[in-house]
């Protein structure tokens, strides 16, 4: 008896860790969701400002006050590679970043789903046991 206590709790700590772990996956997803819309905000403000002073990150919490020469962006497409973009077409990859992200929170929230259920499945098989006797 004493062996199948420590193996339950052994299994409910591991279900547990395991939800904890995918619960700071799924917030860093929706970090990145909102990080990647508020983007997408700001380029839609860059629409028209060719010539126009804004203030541009230089750094943490560091801007510099710079005119905007030109609506053509260089973009990061991955591995360190740059290309130009222009603005709807940046906005176009970052909305597939989005859908993307969209695709991992949908299977960490799956997954936090299945390991909950058994989770679940593994308390009423441990009070079935416990009512047996």
């Amino acid at each position: 008896m004493e062996n199948n206590q420590q193996e339950l709790i052994f299994k409910l700590s591991m279900f547990e860790q395991q939800i904890q772990q995918l619960q700071q996956q799924l917030q860093a997803v929706d970090q990145s969701i909102m990080d990647m819309s508020s983007l997408n905000l700001s380029l839609d403000e860059l629409k028209g400002a060719k010539g126009k002073e804004i203030f541009s990150p230089i750094g943490r919490g560091i801007f510099a006050r710079t005119k905007f020469l030109s609506e053509e962006l260089t973009v990061d497409v991955g591995a360190r590679n740059f290309v130009k973009k222009t603005i709807p077409e940046t906005k176009e990859i970052i909305n597939e970043q989005i859908e993307k992200l969209k695709d991992v929170k949908d299977n960490l929230n799956e997954n936090i789903e299945k390991i909950s259920g058994e989770l679940q499945k593994t308390l009423i098989v441990a009070q079935e046991q416990k009512d047996k006797k």
